[in-house]
């Protein structure tokens, strides 16, 4: 049996990693940031990092809320197809800073593009 994407991206030190610099290239783009004014970023980050762990085959359990759910509110108050793209590439360009081989990124964005829909409520 292979390795999990997990394992592979570099487990959970580089999810760990990944998703604190990706927060800080989200929380200071102006076009998305405002969707994180009243958020609770301890308890988003840790969030993120156990559902990112989960989707890339970890051994974490994710226990949050499904994703169109969570963030319907947010589609309320104008999230779109430009903010989704935003946040992708922001994820994107973390993992490339991070030094995430190109075909780990293309199956990291294949798992990201996959929420597409339930994120803004499609």
């Amino acid at each position: 049996m292979s390795d999990s994407l997990f394992e592979r991206v570099g487990g959970e030190g580089a999810v760990n990693a990944a998703v604190d610099i990706f927060y800080r290239k989200v929380l200071t783009d102006d076009s998305i940031s405002q969707f994180f004014e009243e958020t609770d970023m301890d308890d988003q980050i840790a969030k993120q990092k156990s559902f990112l762990t989960m989707a890339f085959g970890g051994p974490n359990e994710y226990s949050g809320t499904d994703m169109r759910k969570a963030h319907a509110p947010l589609v309320e108050k104008g999230l779109n197809e430009a903010h989704f793209g935003a946040v992708a590439g922001h994820l994107q360009a973390t993992l490339a800073e991070l030094g995430v081989p190109e075909e780990l990124i293309g199956e990291v964005m294949v798992i990201a593009g996959s929420t597409h829909d339930d994120v803004l409520g499609l």
